[in-house]
Parts: structure tokens; sequence; C-alpha cells
């Protein structure tokens, strides 16, 4: 067994990975950041190495600093985590060069799943159906164009070096493939540095479909089952569960054996995940589910599998590394109940979910389930990496269990005053079509409005909350001439409410206490007149939402434009942001530059409203 272990990663997965080598009795190596100096995987570690500044590409990124990490404190191993350099076939082979084990498939299997082209030329080949499109050299936009044209519309435009919901575009009308290609192209180069992209028919009633496989350096290769990852918002995968809901023995044996021979046919070592595409119109068939990709890692949602299996899924992992054979066969593997995963992220429903950076002054995601995370109350979120913060994940007997077991988790979340999708999630969870297991791909873009939380607490936990607030003595309430006084103004954030008090409240009132309700958090205290003042920028202000950089101009100052036109996009926290004009108007001030760092709240661009 491995002795030493060094996590080339960060956050919730370091912590995870730390915590089986711990169990195993393996010494672990963190790396991190100048952001992340005082992170929980730094803390939880052995041992941490400082590998450079903040950004990605200057730490993370950087596979030379890693191996010198790995080299200088002696790790007889790397375990890559997910994202970052996981999948980057050039690093794995120099770790190996470096005469360092390698947590991961050898780099010539990475390299033949890489690349959605080759991967799918060579399932095609081992006899695994493919989704109709093209994987064509010929990368002109012009060649292109014509065969989306010639699929016929929508299609879904894919980076073929991309992953994780990066370098996709769906394309509904062929006079808008060109925008959407650019942007594609542009997001897969600072992504992947790749801008080769396939193009598939998108399929409009699709399930995605995932089936985790294992192989060891024995030639063994083995499933742990399906999971169904189809709640997703603009590709970013949401909510995840396993089994796959309506699917049946036939079908289930069918995929998993698809993807067991797409593993033989690179011969993979390690955990893997074939992802399939399946058109649900007519429920889940085994000649409506085609491949899409190989991600040669380990995926966020592993935990799903390992709650319906019984197994560790990282232990597996370090095991085959250490050279050891599969720890069970596939007739030692059964499925036992229904696991469903929810990704918490840090970012706010209620303004398009822009990320939310800032310190948690309070996070608490209780007992009720299983919560994967890399963050403690008082961490601070920086805007340089994803804003996932945890994974919840809930466990039953049957999927209902399991669902309810999970909303109830994510109600009672308390995350302040950074914002969280706790409150969407536990709207997608109640959604009757999730209920009904009936979801598809398409089901947040479709009733994106139904699944938003409530803009404020239910009035009973506003009245709970508030009673905190007023001091009760035995004249409370009182008032000459008139009738007690049972409401009272507060600001909950920065709003002003009327709460019904019904003349309650406490002995030693407090100047600020949370509201926590249907996995919101919001702050509420006495109103006061000065407290009410908030700067506001004047109509036609286009502000950043938060830091980040520039890295598209649209307009042009005194160009005319159109209400919802784009005006400038910004990258922050690995997404692109679009921002664009609130009215019909002239662009009469223009302060960003592409290429430039802007901060929170700075004036990018003014509109002037026409008269």
């Amino acid at each position: 067994m491995i002795e030493s272990l060094l996590i080339a990663n960060r956050g919730e997965i370091a912590c995870r990975i730390i915590r089986t080598a711990r169990a195993l009795g393996i010494r672990t190596i963190a790396v991190y950041s100048d952001a992340d100096a005082g992170a929980l995987h730094v803390r939880h570690a052995d041992e941490a190495v400082h590998i450079g500044a903040s950004p990605a590409r200057e730490s993370y990124l950087v596979g030379e600093r890693i191996i010198a990490a790995a080299l200088a404190t002696g790790a007889e191993a790397i375990h890559p985590g997910y994202g970052f350099l996981s999948e980057n076939a050039d690093f794995a082979q120099a770790v190996l060069d470096a005469g360092i084990l390698w947590v991961g498939p050898d780099p010539d299997s990475i390299r033949a799943m890489g690349l959605k082209d080759a991967a799918k030329q060579r399932m095609m080949a081992a006899g695994v159906p493919v989704t109709p499109g093209y994987l064509g050299e010929d990368q002109s936009p012009d060649r292109l164009q014509r065969e989306a044209d010639a699929i016929g519309y929508p299609v879904l435009i894919k980076a073929v070096a991309g992953g994780g919901g990066k370098g996709m575009r769906r394309v509904d009308a062929s006079a808008d493939f060109a925008d959407a290609l650019a942007s594609c192209q542009r997001e897969a180069s600072a992504s992947f540095g790749n801008t080769d992209v396939l193009i598939e028919k998108y399929i409009l009633s699709p399930r995605h479909i995932e089936v985790q496989v294992f192989g060891d350096r024995q030639g063994n290769v083995v499933h742990l089952f399906e999971r169904d990852c189809s709640l997703q918002r603009r590709h970013q995968k949401v909510i995840e569960e396993a089994p796959a809901p309506g699917m049946d023995d036939a079908t289930r044996a069918a995929i998993c054996a698809a993807a067991v021979r797409a593993a033989q046919a690179v011969n993979y070592v390690g955990a893997g995940t074939i992802e399939f595409i399946a058109d649900a119109s007519e429920g889940l068939r085994a000649d409506r589910i085609w491949f899409m990709e190989m991600n040669t890692r380990l995926q966020v949602e592993h935990p799903v599998t390992e709650e319906i299996t019984g197994q560790d899924l990282v232990e597996w992992q370090l095991r085959i590394a250490s050279g050891e054979a599969l720890p069970l066969q596939q007739h030692d593997l059964a499925i036992r109940g229904w696991a469903i995963e929810a990704r918490l992220y840090a970012e706010d429903p209620a303004k398009g979910f822009l990320p939310s950076i800032g310190r948690l002054e309070a996070f608490d995601l209780g007992d009720a389930a299983r919560v994967d995370t890399g963050v403690e109350q008082g961490a601070d979120i920086s805007p340089y990496y994803d804003p996932m913060i945890a994974k919840v994940i809930a466990w039953g007997d049957t999927r209902e269990a399991a669902r309810e077991t999970l909303a109830e988790a994510l109600d009672k979340a308390v995350v302040w005053p950074v914002r969280s999708n706790a409150g969407f999630l536990v709207q997608a969870l109640d959604h009757p079509e999730f209920v009904a297991g009936t979801l598809d791909t398409g089901l947040i873009a479709r009733e994106g409005a139904a699944l938003m939380p409530p803009a404020q607490p239910s009035e009973e936990a506003l009245i709970e909350a508030a009673r905190a607030l007023v001091c009760v003595e035995p004249m409370a309430g009182f008032r000459l001439n008139a009738g007690p006084l049972k409401t009272a103004r507060f600001l909950l954030d920065d709003d002003i409410v009327t709460i019904d008090l019904d003349g309650r409240g406490v002995h030693e009132p407090v100047d600020a206490t949370l509201v926590s309700d249907a996995g919101q958090t919001w702050q509420l205290r006495p109103w006061r007149v000065s407290g009410a003042a908030m700067g506001a920028a004047a109509d036609g202000a286009i502000l950043s939402p938060m830091p980040g950089r520039i890295i598209a101009v649209d307009v042009a100052a005194g160009d005319r434009v159109a209400k919802g036109q784009k005006l400038v996009t910004l990258e922050a926290m690995k997404m692109e942001h679009s921002l664009v004009a609130p009215f019909d108007g002239t662009v009469a001030e223009l302060t960003a530059i592409e290429g430039g760092q802007v901060s929170d709240g700075m004036v990018l661009a003014r509109i002037e409203k026409d008269d």
C-alpha cells in the first residue's frame, strides 16, 4: 500500500481524499495557493506546501511545482482529484517520469479518451453506440456551419478537450451558430488550450446517464452501476442520483456492459466514468442510449455510488494504484437503496446565479445527511475557483426516502452572508417532475421561474426571529388612548419589513439575528432611519457583479444599443458572464477594456436611455 500521498487539488475533493488516506494510515501532503493558505484541506493534511499565487494558472495548474513539492516531501504518489490537472496526460506522464506513482489511468488511456472526437471513433470501433454528429478535422467556421445545418437544429457544439460543462453551446437556429461557435471556442481556449470542437445532434428529451467503471493492472474491469445526472443548469450538474429512476434490469445490463467494453477498449486502469445520453421520450431503452464521453478520473458525484454499493471509491483508487487487484468482482457488487446528491454553490439565484464571494460568517448544514465540504464557518469564499462549497448526500431505502431526507437537510441549511443555491435545490427536489422521476436535462431551463426560492422568509419564521430583537416588559405595547402596538418595522438584510409581534419578545434582546427558511438565510435587525440608506448606481450604469477579467467588449462609446444586447463579457470563477443593456439607448460611457481586471461594483459602461 502507498505510504505517502500528495493531493494535487484543493477544497472538498482534497479533504475527501485526505479522509480515506488517513483511515488507511497514509501520510498526506496538501498543496495550496496564496488564497488557500488557511484552507481546511491544508489544516487537515499532515504536511502542506505552498505552490504559488491565487489564480489556478499560477498554482494548481503548474505541474512542475506540484511534482517538485512531491519530491521535496518524499511523496510516494500523487492523487489529482478532479478538475485542474486530473485529465492532463502530459502531467500524468511527468509524474511517472519523476518516479512517482500516479493515482489514475495510464497517460495513453487519458489521451485516447481525452479528445471527444477520437474517443467516439474508438467507441464505434468497440461496438459502443454513439450520438449522430460531426467529428471531422476540418475546423473552419464555414465547414462547421455546413455540418450543423446538415445535421439539423438544435445541435450541440462541444469542445473536444472539454469537460465539467465547459466549452458547450446549444444552438437552435442556423443564424445563431457563428456567435455560439466563437463563444464556445473562446471558453475552450481559456479552459483547455484547445479550440477544436465537435457537433452533435441535440436530443430534445435527454437524460444524462453515466456508469462508474474501475479497472486494475491484472486486466479486470467492473462497473458499479449507473447514476442519473439529468438535473442540470447550463450543462452543469446540479443534482445526481443512483440508481437512475425508470431504469429496468435489461436496460441496466446493456448500458453497463457497454461501459465495460468502452473501458476495456483503452486498457483502462483506475476510476473512470462512461457518460451516455438517452432519449427518454419513450422511457429508458437500450436502443436509445448513446455514448457521449469518458471522464478519466473520479467524478464529483461519486458519493452516490459509494452510498448504494457500500464501497469507498477513493480507497479503491489507492489500492489499484498500489498494484492490488480490484477489491471485488462483478458478482460481489449490488445496489442497496437509493442515494441523491445536491451540489451546494456559493451563488445567488435571485441575481441570475452570479457567484457570491466573501466570508462565511455562518455555515451549518446539520447532520441529517452526509456532507462533503472543503470549507467551514469563518472561511473566505474567493473569486479564484469553482463556487461549489459542499456536496450534500442523502441515502434511503427508497428514492422518496432519500429525496425527503435531502430536501429537509437543505431546507435547514444556514449559509450567510454568502448566498447559496440551497433554496433553489429544495424547490428542484420538490418539483413534480423530479418527484415522479420523469425529469430530463431541460427541466431547469423550462421551469426556472418556478424553481426560484421565495424572496422572503415565511411569516412564521419572521415572527419567531423578530422576538429575539424585542424587549418584553410589563408596559410593552402600551399606548395612551390607543390599542396596544403589535407590529414593528425591521430590516431584513436591507429591505424594510413589518412584522406582527403579538406583544411577545425576550428579556435580553440581541442587536441582530439570522432567519433561515426554505434553504435561505437572511439577517434581521431593528429598523433605523439611517440604516436603510444604501448606495446605488444611477439608471444605465453597467456594474461589474464581482471581481474578474474582461474577455470581450462588443460595443464602442457612441453606439446605439437595444435592450438585452450584449455589451461586455466578464470571466470570473471559471464562468463567462454577459452584461447586457438594460434598455434601448446609447453608450454614453465605456470604461471596460478587453483583458482588463475589474473589481466588484466597478462601472464598466453607462447607457443613456432614449427619450
